[in-house]
C-alpha cells in the first residue's frame, strides 16, 4: 500500500501492523543431549590429583551483586528496654 493510504487506514483503525520475528535454531559445536554438571569449586583433592584439568568449570560472574548482608538489628539490651517501656505504658 502507498504510505498515504496506509496512514489513512491506521487513522481509521482499519489497519493493524504486526511485526513478525523468526529465529533459526541449529545445533552448535557444544550440542549434547546429556546435561553435563559443571564444577563450581576447586578442592585441594582436585589440585593434588590433577583431575581439575579435565573437568568443565562454571564461569565466574564478577558483575553479580550477591546477597545483601543481614545487618541493622537492634542490640539485645535495647530490645529489653523497649519491651519494658511498652509493658509500663500498657500498665498506665
Amino acid at each position: 500500500l502507498p504510505e498515504r493510504d496506509r496512514a489513512e487506514l491506521k487513522r481509521r483503525k482499519l489497519l493493524l501492523e504486526v511485526t513478525l520475528k523468526s529465529y533459526w535454531i541449529r545445533k552448535g559445536s557444544a550440542f549434547s543431549t546429556a546435561v553435563a554438571r559443571q564444577e563450581t569449586e576447586l578442592t585441594p583433592e582436585m589440585i593434588s590429583t590433577g583431575s581439575w584439568r579435565q573437568l568443565p568449570f562454571k564461569p565466574y560472574n564478577f558483575s553479580s551483586l550477591g546477597l545483601a548482608p543481614a545487618c541493622g538489628h537492634l542490640h539485645p539490651l535495647l530490645k529489653v528496654r523497649s519491651r519494658l517501656r511498652q509493658i509500663f505504658l500498657e500498665m498506665g
